[in-house]
């Protein structure tokens, strides 16, 4: 497709996401190098849902929707204090990853036809990636230099949605936890 990115994102396709900026400082420079996401605008974070509606159709009633569910969520602290590996991917994983899966239950239940990356997977695990698509070397040395800035503690307080622009991310609005 035309409006296709080298990932395969299509324009309108978004995605609810808790941005980590307290990872950053760790992340940033693997994530540049080894995470297509990163150069197409996505900062560190972890995936809430993806996909999910089709831009088109979220408008003012979903936005409304989207906070009154997550606005029933309390907010809460992530402590990320290991590595964690998916073929190909290497994250900081949440030391207790509940309230990560709490919110994209959430988010399920009130949207069913959306489920987590398409029901790819049969547990959908909370990473914050930091490096993916690469050989085993670069993740064994992304993953050492990673371990030596840990713990990562962050304070969860809203969920953004991006949307895909055909080559970048886009922010389209955040939405507070309670």
């Amino acid at each position: 497709m035309a409006d296709d990115d080298v990932q395969g994102f299509r324009a309108g396709q978004p995605g609810l996401m808790v941005r980590v900026p307290e990872a950053e400082p760790l992340v940033r420079a693997w994530r540049e190098r080894l995470d297509p996401s990163a150069r197409a605008g996505v900062p560190a974070h972890v995936t809430v849902l993806f996909p999910f509606l089709d831009a088109s159709r979220i408008d003012e009633g979903v936005c409304v929707a989207i906070g009154e569910v997550l606005g029933r969520r309390e907010s809460f602290e992530a402590r990320f204090d290991h590595c964690g590996r998916f073929p190909g991917v290497l994250y900081l994983a949440p030391a207790v990853d509940t309230s990560f899966r709490r919110l994209t239950e959430a988010i399920v239940e009130r949207w069913p036809e959306n489920p987590p990356f398409g029901r790819q997977f049969d547990d959908v695990v909370p990473p914050l990636t930091a490096a993916q698509g690469q050989d085993e070397a670069v993740m064994e040395k992304a993953e050492a230099d990673l371990l030596t800035g840990l713990p990562v503690v962050a304070q969860v307080s809203a969920v953004d949605l991006l949307v895909h622009d055909g080559t970048r991310w886009r922010h389209r609005a955040s939405f507070s936890l309670g």
